[in-house]
């Protein structure tokens, strides 16, 4: 078994150093910096933070190295998504990102995960999937994932009795996880206007919490957080109301010091691929 929801404990993870990522204007916040040079050092320290942060909760990492051939395979979430049974190989929109696609699948392959679905016509990134429990699925559909790519997943995922929820969002949020994630069986957070109606029906029906952010800071990843399981979260430092709103949820928030990673559009939660949840 991999992973078996989005919430259980975390017990090793698919990363890659941000050795060559540059502000490379595919989504709205890097555009912002497309005519910076993002700090190269700073940045390893910031992904180094990450590292222990997982190393001290006890989570096994595992690597993809650096290639200056595709500088936003930090982002490592976006290649797939894993489920109980396997991974979902996606299908990248943008050139920039297609060798990611074969590294990755090639790293999987070598640590022994089977493929179990594989978009191939339309368009899937793991920044739009999201468990919502053990056997249901949401994938959004803004900027980097479209209809088609959904209905291929749904099709390959039906045998093994997922049901997967399409949440079309507007272009600029990017990615479902940058205005929705769960952080703990029941307790999400999220800018709760950018989100479907029937979309919201489904998580009151599953007694779902949202902790509300406001539009503007989903550009600041305030919904960009990974959970840990055990009631604990990766958040960010800056993301001080929504980081009190968890503690007062009884969420463990552990904050990281990360910003200039941030410039190139991902947070804690786009730089992480689950392997293996309890």
């Amino acid at each position: 078994m991999f992973v078996r929801n989005g919430t259980a404990r975390l017990k090793r993870v698919l990363l890659s150093k941000p050795e060559y990522l540059k502000p490379a204007p595919i989504n709205e916040i890097a555009k912002k910096w497309k005519s910076s040079v993002l700090d190269s050092e700073k940045m390893l320290r910031e992904h180094e933070a990450l590292v222990n942060a997982y190393k001290q909760a006890g989570v096994e990492i595992e690597f993809l190295e650096a290639d200056p051939k595709r500088p936003n395979s930090v982002f490592a979430r976006d290649f797939g998504g894993c489920v109980k049974e396997g991974y979902i190989l996606g299908r990248f929109k943008l050139p920039i990102r297609e060798l990611e696609q074969i590294d990755y699948k090639n790293k999987m392959k070598m640590l022994e995960i089977p493929m179990i679905a594989q978009v191939k016509e339309g368009c899937f990134e793991g920044g739009d999937f999201a468990f919502l429990n053990e056997k249901t699925i949401a994938i959004g559909m803004a900027d980097r994932s479209n209809e088609r790519g959904v209905e291929e997943i749904q099709k390959q995922l039906l045998p093994y009795g997922y049901d997967v929820i399409p949440v079309p969002l507007k272009s600029e949020y990017l990615h479902l996880d940058m205005c929705f994630n769960l952080v703990d069986d029941h307790l999400a957070v999220a800018y709760k206007e950018g989100l479907p109606e029937y979309f919201q029906k489904y998580l009151r029906k599953m007694d779902i919490k949202l902790v509300c952010v406001p539009e503007e800071t989903i550009f600041y990843h305030s919904c960009n957080l990974q959970s840990l399981g055990c009631h604990r979260v990766l958040s960010l430092k800056h993301n001080e109301v929504v980081n009190e709103a968890l503690s007062k949820e009884g969420m463990e928030v552990i904050p990281l010091d990360i910003t200039e990673i941030l410039k190139a559009g991902g947070g804690p939660h786009c730089m992480t691929f689950p392997l293996w949840r309890e």
